[in-house]
């Protein structure tokens, strides 16, 4: 019986093969309809062609979308597709095809052979055919696909890959065509197939042109600019607005916004952006922001002037699943295909350094867009030097004008290594910052705890803001008593966003309000104090504190107090050292804080003193070789390292949902952003402490790095997670 049932598969494999010249090749099968390759390469490629013109390179996106499925040609694949579960690399064929042509061809060999598996890293003559790398997959052993040729023309190219005139850097830049090229692909293929697959029925939008979103604008400001007062706070930022809308006239490039708390940046930025848009007729505005607080603020004033259809909210918080309402916003998430999306510093630059095709396939959109990166200063130190030559990369090549925006202006000109220029938008820019200045800054130098403490007790309304999460649990356990609030990410942001609008109502009644908290208040949160306490850190982390006092200007200068101060034992503050000591210099020398020139200053000896460590991973030593290794680079660009393991809180109704759901259904996109709304991330050395005393359990054997807190008791309402655990301690204890 077996032997027959080989010789009905040789049989079948005879007949398939005799009539192989006459069939039709076939990509995509659904539901008895076909799509024949043929169909499927013409219109991935128009698609590309038209996704890559946008930054002068039709030709190439047009040859990578007619070549990239031609290993479907094989007579092995369309058994494939006719039922057969047999495996079949459709991909390194036209990878194969470019390399033999020569020429300009082999440009596109990485991205036909990743665009399903990502792009690989170049490797060396060693690799095996069976290696993932780009010199393996050379060696590799593929099924026949000539057929291509009674059906499919190999496209001429016709322009270079990059205009090595106009280039600071020619392997990053072959580097950043790559991923580009790429995104164009990719995008195409999945559109493609998802026509096919839907009967054109997808359900996706575009939102409106940028000249609609302008008009929306102008009409939402035309009452602000009638304004003609030059000494009130709403004429000033009247002042800065009209610049903006002014300097949008501008040609392309690089700019910069510093503005002061309280100058009207989000509006303003917008309005340059707009105007900018319009009159060079670009695609999309983009904005940066590296926290979600501040992500969920502008995004909802963003949908309030533009309308809900324009605005994409892009970022780990952000559920566009499960709701028929939001399909069109979800399937808008995978490429950016909005006029306006707001994402986060994670998301863009690591998208940006990715192999994945998930995640380059939303590049090309970047392309002919504004970006503003919003508070610029916390542009990642560690990357900073990939960041800031992807940034030049893009305004070079890919027709992006970028801003950098901020009231902290980091001193980034030297990084640029071909753009000499950056134009300012704020108009006075100095007299600004006189104008706003609603604090006066106390340098206390050393204090005790004790000390800081008895201070602390005689405040009416103070924010106290330390470096470490431990430190705040420690103080706050230390002064707690009626009107007494303890914030840091001990606490799961549900928590927090409870404990802010309780804080918020008590300020706002006229109560005692003592706040004990970690940076996490710095950016985002619309808190006004009386005084603020900031322990020693950054100059910029200095001033963004400082935003929290007096913020409304409903005070005088002399009733609003910063107070500086370091603590008498040397506290480990990861990350921050060098910050740290570059502050405590300019103190020394009795800099004035709210001085532009000192924060220009702090940045110049904190970007000279970290030195080579500005590209901690050596992320361009990977790209400049001339090998490119995307594969190390997207594992290795990594802005949030993943030295930390999540934990579950389970104490809220809907968090017990959450829990079921994720244990019964399992771990999907939309049940885990819903679950973050309970979670706490500890460090590997805490966690393990917590293991190791029978506090924790795993939610499921499929999700690593994932614990339940078993033991409530170590939660507290009032400081969440419990920092003080010892080895002693369990669940018995």
């Amino acid at each position: 019986m077996p032997r027959w049932r080989n010789l009905t598969g040789y049989f079948a494999k005879w007949v398939f093969m005799v009539g192989e010249m006459s069939m039709k090749y076939i990509a995509h099968r659904d539901e008895g309809r076909e799509q024949s390759i043929l169909d499927h390469l013409q219109g991935t490629a128009e698609k590309a062609r038209d996704f890559a013109e946008v930054f002068g390179k039709g030709d190439w996106g047009y040859c990578c979308g007619m070549l990239h499925d031609i290993g479907k040609y094989s007579g092995k694949f369309q058994r494939r597709i006719q039922g057969e579960e047999i495996k079949v690399d459709h991909a390194t064929a036209g990878a194969r095809v470019c390399l033999e042509l020569g020429g300009m061809y082999p440009f596109l060999e990485m991205c036909i052979a990743g665009h399903h598996a990502g792009l690989a890293d170049y490797g060396t003559s060693m690799d095996a055919g069976n290696s993932p790398t780009t010199l393996g997959r050379r060696k590799k052993k593929i099924e026949d696909f000539q057929a291509y040729k009674s059906e499919v023309q190999i496209p001429e190219l016709k322009t270079p890959p990059v205009n090595v005139g106009k280039i600071p850097d020619v392997n990053f830049s072959l580097s950043m065509f790559t991923r580009m090229l790429y995104s164009c692909l990719v995008d195409a293929d999945f559109l493609d197939t998802e026509e096919f697959m839907t009967e054109g029925k997808s359900g996706r939008q575009q939102g409106q042109k940028m000249s609609v979103l302008l008009d929306k604008l102008e009409k939402y400001i035309a009452e602000w600019l009638e304004n003609t007062e030059k000494e009130s706070v709403n004429g000033r930022r009247t002042e800065i607005l009209k610049a903006c809308l002014e300097k949008g006239e501008k040609e392309k490039g690089l700019f910069r916004l510093t503005v002061p708390t309280g100058g009207g940046k989000t509006v303003a930025s917008l309005a340059f952006a707009l105007r900018h848009a319009v009159k060079y007729h670009m695609d999309r505005i983009i904005y940066v922001i590296p926290y979600t607080s501040i992500i969920e603020q502008n995004a909802e004033v963003f949908r309030k002037i533009l309308g809900d259809e324009n605005v994409l909210e892009n970022h780990c918080n952000v559920d566009y699943e499960g709701s028929e309402e939001l399909r069109a916003m979800q399937l808008a998430a995978e490429n950016w295909d909005r006029p306006v999306v707001v994402t986060t510093n994670v998301q863009f630059f690591e998208s940006l350094f990715s192999n994945k095709s998930s995640k380059c396939r939303k590049l090309h959109n970047i392309a002919n867009s504004v970006i503003i990166f919003d508070e610029a200063q916390m542009l990642p130190n560690d990357y900073l030097k990939p960041c800031l030559a992807a940034i030049e990369e893009l305004i070079l090549n890919y027709k992006v004008s970028a801003v950098l925006c901020t009231a902290t202006q980091p001193a980034l000109e030297p990084f640029f290594k071909d753009i000499k220029h950056i134009t300012e938008l704020c108009p006075r820019t100095e007299e600004q910052f006189e104008f706003f200045q609603r604090v006066q800054f106390e340098n206390a130098g050393k204090l005790s705890e004790k000390i800081l403490k008895e201070r602390l007790v005689k405040e009416k309304q103070a924010l106290c803001i330390v470096n470490t999460k431990k430190k705040a649990q420690e103080i706050y356990n230390a002064i707690k008593g009626e009107g007494v609030y303890h914030l840091s990410t001990s606490m799961y942001p549900k928590h927090r966003k409870r404990m802010l609008k309780q804080i918020k109502e008590r300020l706002n009644e006229g109560k005692k309000c003592i706040v004990i908290s970690t940076s996490l208040v710095e950016a985002g949160v619309d808190l006004d104090f009386c005084t603020v306490y900031r322990q020693i850190a950054g100059i910029d982390s200095i001033i963004q504190a400082a935003g929290r006092c007096n913020r409304e200007g409903k005070r005088t200068i002399e009733e609003s107090k910063v107070v500086i101060f370091q603590f008498d034992d040397t506290e480990k503050v990861p990350g921050q050292r060098q910050q740290i000591d570059v502050s405590k210099a300019l103190l020394t020398d009795e800099c004035k804080i709210e001085d532009l020139q000192t924060v220009t200053r702090y940045f110049e000896m904190l970007y000279h003193m970290r030195g080579e460590s500005l590209d901690k991973k050596k992320i361009c030593e990977e790209l400049n070789g001339g090998w490119h290794n995307f594969a190390t680079v997207g594992r290795e660009f990594k802005l949030i390292e993943e030295n930390t393991v999540t934990i579950f809180v389970n104490q809220e109704e809907e968090a017990k949902q959450i829990l079921q759901d994720l244990k019964n259904k399992g771990f999907t996109k939309s049940t885990m952003r819903r679950a973050a709304q309970y979670c706490v991330n500890l460090y590997v050395q805490k966690f393990e402490k917590y293991n190791d005393a029978g506090m924790l359990r795993p939610v499921s054997e499929d999700m690593q790095d994932f614990y339940e807190l078993i033991d409530l008791e170590q939660y507290s309402e009032e400081t969440g997670l419990n920092l003080e655990i010892d080895y002693g301690m369990g669940i018995f204890s």
